[in-house]
């Protein structure tokens, strides 16, 4: 599975260009995080790769097929999106995770839906809160609930915008090693937005960085600069090693 972006370039009405003339490729197995300040594009640049805002020009092909040409139950089949703020009503986690299965249910919900809902909600560790309002749960059990959602689609590419905002330390690092294991198990790749730069690091593959609507760089860990870093945050900082981890220490 490869996932190819060519060209795109978005504005809001009468507004400024946000994104020019981006470009990026992703294999299969592979965690991308797209980085930068707020206001760099990185949330819109998940929107427009998932359809759910309309480029000015460019293309996104998932292993040949230009997602643009496709209805939204197609594209739904093909990639699943994790928002950054979740829509909590009073249904129950079993429910909600169900709904993932929506782009392949013609008629009625089948064992297989069901079955593939279930196995989502144990790899997730959410058995004993399957009948449980997901507006009683706390943040950490909700993203799971959003990501098991996004994987019972059954997708080849998964986007999360800021999948660890609002979750503490412990939280933070159980639900990126979860993402990880899906990714690196699965036949699917990953793109993530962003705002912690030591927990992109620790565990994402590739990485681009945003600057002004623009790929300032892209690539692997070498990326991972201090030049580079002050380049696009401003923020003057070391990139070192501890453990054989970098690690990004602001001055």
């Amino acid at each position: 599975m490869t996932l190819k972006i060519r060209d795109i370039e978005f504005s809001y009405k009468k507004g400024a260009c946000i994104l020019k003339g981006l470009n990026m490729d992703v294999g299969m197995h592979e965690v991308l995080s797209i980085l930068g300040p707020n206001g760099a594009g990185k949330s819109t640049l998940l929107k427009c790769i998932n359809g759910l805002l309309k480029t000015k020009k460019g293309t996104v092909f998932v292993d040949g097929e230009d997602t643009h040409q496709l209805k939204r139950a197609e594209v739904a089949k093909l990639m699943g999106y994790v928002p950054q703020r979740a829509d909590v009503s009073q249904i129950t986690v079993f429910d909600s995770v169900l709904l993932g299965r929506k782009p392949h249910i013609t008629w009625d919900v089948s064992k297989r839906d069901l079955q593939i809902t279930k196995d989502a909600i144990s790899r997730f560790g959410l058995d004993g809160l399957s009948l449980k309002y997901i507006n009683e749960l706390s943040g950490g059990e909700l993203q799971k609930v959003q990501i098991a959602r996004a994987l019972v689609q059954e997708p080849k590419v998964l986007l999360l915008d800021e999948p660890t905002s609002s979750l503490d330390l412990c939280n933070q690092h159980r639900i990126m090693t979860m993402l990880v294991d899906v990714v690196k198990h699965g036949d699917l790749t990953a793109i993530m937005t962003m705002h912690d730069l030591n927990l992109a690091i620790r565990y994402s593959d590739k990485f681009i960085l945003l600057k002004d609507g623009k790929i300032f760089a892209a690539g692997d860990h070498s990326v991972i600069t201090p030049k580079n870093i002050e380049t696009v945050y401003g923020l003057p900082v070391d990139v070192e090693k501890y453990r054989n981890r970098l690690v990004i220490v602001p001055l």
